[in-house]
């Protein structure tokens, strides 16, 4: 998932942003209505440079490696280490196979609840050896995978699994395995994990040192697919929308002439951007939360469990919040639960909501005041969330965040915020409550801790309203 999509997602927007963007100064690309569409150029550009690159890195994991003839499995360790093996003499021991069983959430909010089972099947030279063998070191994979949405019940949940592991048993039994082209050697992925866990699960034979293969029924120069063809069209028709969207605007006369000139372009995009991040006087908690956050984020991903969205037991390892475990003296999940993620996207869109309201609450609230209501209404929204939920795991930030946007919004209505602010962000405030609460009904985002946050939040700011409002006003007298 890194190599294939994170990676050239990333990579080209760093360039683009931090340099292609200040190029396009250049260009005048400011309409009458005053509105600018550099944000559009940037995007047009980045999909230019992303997308050939996904097709690339995918045209490139296939077509690397050559096709090796053996007669039979045990001359493989004889032979130059290869990805794609042909064998002409089998045996494949369905009665020793081991499976793994994994569950894991995706889709735009964990929409989908995914099941996945992992078989291996020892493969030998001959059946008589399969009888004496203690031990294999080549084994076949086979992988089964059902979805269904996540906001099921836990019993409904149960059921459909059950359905799921009756029809992979009984697939499994009718298929031959034997009826294959080639072997793929199975690399560092997300599958390859799911087989070497089912490896672990092996009690019949010993798999020290064991090298797992994927079988392909298609013939061994179909393996590429249309991708070339797919990366030279998305590269050339990247590069000939961009060339147009260049030439269509006139040129900034000023700003073409201090490039000529060599006039160096101050970067303020970046400079804006890390005085977001860094902690400042009035803004220190909030950086910090966010770095403690990112942090965690990334030891879990450092330790193998993910990158875009992490395991369920994983998660509960880590101190995720789940009512059989909390209530059963593991309080401490309520506030460690706050810190953790279940991937990439929900730890960007929470951190991207923190960054906000943090910029407003922490100046006005100060340090001490401003990471108690943090950790207040997080907890409350864990305790929301396990009242509410018999036997879900939840994790995030997003309980205290919408804490501190209650809290916000409490101070918008009793009018504590000077006018300008209150007109402007009133409105939005209640746009971004809404809708992430609408999105919670459609399944996979834990609304009881939104709304538990939310109305902790909330009350705590009808509280202060009175006193924050007082010195808001005695500071705008001294500045006047």
């Amino acid at each position: 998932m890194i190599v294939d999509f994170v990676i050239p997602l990333i990579f080209p927007a760093i360039p683009i942003i931090f340099y292609l963007r200040q190029r396009l100064k250049i260009l005048n690309l400011k309409a009458k209505n005053g509105k600018t569409y550099t944000d559009f150029y940037i995007f047009i550009l980045w999909l230019s440079f992303s997308v050939p690159t996904i097709i690339a890195q995918n045209y490139l994991k296939t077509a690397t490696g050559k096709l090796t003839q053996v007669e039979n499995v045990s001359a493989i360790s004889k032979q130059e280490q290869t990805k794609y093996y042909k064998i002409n003499r089998l045996f494949i021991d369905k009665s020793k196979a081991s499976s793994h069983t994994l569950f894991k959430l995706s889709g735009k909010n964990d929409t989908n609840f995914n099941m996945y089972l992992y078989v291996v099947v020892p493969v030998f030279d001959k059946k008589q050896e399969a009888s004496k063998a203690s031990s294999c070191k080549y084994w076949l994979g086979v992988r089964y995978h059902n979805q269904v949405s996540n906001s099921l019940s836990q019993s409904r949940k149960e059921s459909e699994y059950q359905t799921f592991a009756n029809f992979s048993e009984t697939e499994f039994n009718k298929t031959d395995l034997n009826d294959f082209v080639y072997l793929e050697r199975v690399g560092n992925s997300e599958s390859g994990d799911g087989y070497k866990e089912a490896l672990k699960n092996s009690t019949k034979l010993n798999t020290t040192d064991s090298t797992i293969f994927i079988a392909s029924k298609e013939p061994f120069e179909n393996r590429n697919g249309n991708s070339f063809l797919w990366f030279i069209c998305t590269l050339l028709g990247g590069i000939v929308i961009s060339l147009i969207a260049i030439l269509i605007p006139k040129f900034n006369q000023r700003e073409l002439k201090n490039l000529e000139s060599g006039k160096p372009q101050e970067n303020k995009d970046l400079k804006e951007f890390l005085e977001f991040i860094k902690p400042r006087e009035g803004y220190f908690v909030t950086p910090i939360l966010i770095y403690i956050n990112i942090a965690i984020f990334l030891v879990m991903f450092l330790s193998g469990l993910g990158f875009v969205s992490f395991g369920g037991q994983d998660l509960l390892n880590w101190g995720a919040n789940y009512q059989p475990y909390t209530t059963n003296g593991q309080w401490w999940r309520l506030i460690t639960s706050v810190f953790l993620h279940g991937g990439f996207m929900h730890l960007l869109s929470n951190m991207f909501g923190l960054l906000f309201v943090g910029l407003f609450l922490e100046p006005l609230l100060g340090r001490e005041k401003y990471l108690t209501i943090y950790l207040i209404t997080g907890t409350i929204a864990s305790l929301a969330s396990i009242w509410w939920h018999d036997a879900t795991i939840s994790v995030g930030a997003s309980g205290a965040i919408f804490g501190l946007y209650g809290l916000f919004l409490s101070l918008l209505l009793t009018k504590v915020f000077p006018p300008q602010i209150n007109n402007i962000f009133l409105v939005t405030t209640l746009i971004f409550i809404g809708y992430n609460l609408v999105m919670g009904l459609t399944g996979g985002i834990d609304n009881a801790a939104h709304i538990g946050g939310l109305i902790s939040g909330f009350v705590i700011g009808l509280f202060m309203s009175k006193s924050l409002k007082s010195e808001e006003q005695k500071i705008s007298k001294r500045n006047k």
